[in-house]
């Protein structure tokens, strides 16, 4: 705990360093804070609505089940999962050859156009007349969607220093949590369509959702910021001081081709194994929460609407928490004993309801308000902290697209591990997620002693020869004077 209080020194919101543009003039302080709050107004608000509605498009088919879905679709046994799993099949084999399309195009134009694809293809969920029309349509929304959340990490994070990227991301990320509760509060609305023009309710809610993503995918060409160097909204004296405290944040740890030097560097760093480790752990507890917890409300007791509605405060408390955290994580400038506070937290949660014999349903009900926040307590945190570990613009593009694509393998995990045999205990459910949660916590914990030793060894000059290696000018993160992030 020591280096926490050491980094609570430099506090980022109140010490902003006076740091030489590429000409050597001093750069004003005062216009860097108003650069900062420009870029938070630009890039944040457009990537906030477009992972929303990602996310309601990929989970409402938890809240359609409630109201209908599987009944009129004849699904038994284990179909509902394969829909649910089906999904990050194409969602994790295309992150990383998106990422790198991505790299090559405008974003505005790359995620507008994904996201107008996934759109019509949630419609189409809800125009389906059978199980196998289903799943065709959650393969399409998988392959679409799959580069919308690595991308837009990779864009926030060219935008941003290290450490004040976990309050953004946070940001970005809490989009998922509001879906979680907005995505109730909106079924239960639009499921009050049920029977219009023949359609049950839960066919309402994939057609109502999916044309509100085509209609902003359409606006998002005009919306979405592009890369720092090509932005509309930065004058050109914003964009030089946008690039030189970016560049004074790196260093010298670039790495802007992508040969096979850089190549054998990116893929070979164990920190981004470790990374994506880390979120498989715990990407199962933020898609299982929006995946069955409709479900598991109702099986408290309350009816279907109920159930909507009382999974909105889950997720509402969530929303708070994470965003507290965050900001006491960029505050102190320290990333694993948030991690490990998150999932302590949701530990406890899975604990109670694998022992939920002799508990009230009240007490059941106050397990989620565990396992929800603690899930996103650490989630984002996850994903900030592999952003600090790494530098380059192509280390970070295929990083974040590793982290994220490989990582999601959990959600199949999320997707399998409640079965409907096993409602309303789900011992299996609980029992995987709270081992998973731990699979994160020993992931962290080897990422935090890495990191911690090879500062020591950069301090020391233990790396000092790798300036004298042919990439010296494109080593990345391994550049000696790069201090990784704790």
């Amino acid at each position: 705990m020591a280096d926490i209080k050491d980094a609570a020194s430099f506090p980022p919101d109140e010490k902003i360093e006076v740091i030489n543009d590429t000409r050597g003039a001093s750069i004003d302080p005062v216009a860097e804070k108003k650069l900062l709050r420009k870029c938070d107004l630009y890039v944040l608000p457009p990537l906030f609505v477009l992972f929303l509605l990602a996310f309601l498009d990929r989970t409402n088919i938890g809240n359609a089940k409630i109201q209908g879905l599987t009944e009129e679709l004849d699904m038994h046994g284990s179909d509902y999962n394969i829909a649910l799993f089906i999904f990050f099949v194409p969602y994790i084999l295309f992150e990383v050859p998106s990422n790198l399309v991505l790299k090559k195009l405008a974003p505005s134009t790359w995620l507008s156009l994904i996201m107008v694809l996934w759109g019509i293809a949630t419609i189409g969920m809800g125009l389906v007349n059978n199980f196998k029309g289903l799943v065709a349509m959650r393969v399409l929304i998988g392959f679409f969607e799959a580069g919308l959340f690595p991308g837009c990490v990779y864009l926030i994070s060219m935008y941003y220093k290290r450490y004040e990227l976990q309050w953004r991301l946070t940001l970005f990320f809490a989009a998922s949590i509001i879906a979680g509760a907005f995505g109730g509060l909106l079924a239960f609305a639009i499921a009050k369509m049920d029977g219009i023009r023949g359609y049950g309710g839960w066919r309402w809610i994939f057609i109502i959702e999916g044309l509100v993503t085509v209609v902003f995918g359409l606006v998002s060409k005009f919306w979405v910021p592009d890369w720092p160097e090509t932005a509309k909204f930065l004058k050109e004296d914003e964009r030089a001081l946008l690039i030189a405290r970016l560049s004074h944040d790196s260093g010298d740890a670039v790495m802007n081709r992508f040969d096979k030097a850089a190549a054998r560097r990116v893929f070979r760093d164990p920190k981004i194994y470790l990374g994506t480790l880390a979120y498989f752990g715990i990407v199962n507890t933020g898609y299982a929460g929006s995946f069955f917890i409709p479900t598991i409300v109702k099986e408290l007791g309350y009816t279907s609407s109920a159930a909507q509605i009382r999974s909105i405060p889950i997720f509402v408390v969530a929303t708070v928490v994470t965003f507290c955290t965050a900001w006491a994580s960029d505050r102190v400038r320290h990333r694993y004993w948030f991690c490990i506070a998150g999932l302590i937290v949701a530990s406890a949660g899975y604990i109670l309801l694998l022992a939920q014999n002799n508990l009230s349903s009240g007490v059941k009900y106050f397990a989620l308000f565990l396992i929800v926040p603690g899930g996103y307590i650490t989630q984002p945190i996850t994903l900030a902290w592999m952003s600090n570990l790494v530098s380059g613009h192509y280390k970070r593009s295929v990083s974040s697209a590793m982290q994220v694509g490989l990582g999601n393998i959990g959600g199949i995990v999320a997707s399998n591990v409640f079965l409907a045999s096993e409602s309303p205990k789900y011992p299996t459910g609980y029992g995987v997620s709270l081992g998973m949660l731990w699979i994160c916590g020993g992931a962290c914990t080897a990422l935090y002693v890495l990191a911690k030793s090879e500062n020591r060894k950069r301090a020391r000059g233990e790396r000092d020869h790798r300036l004298e290696d042919p990439d010296a000018d494109n080593l990345g993160d391994d550049h000696p004077h790069f201090k990784l992030a704790t």
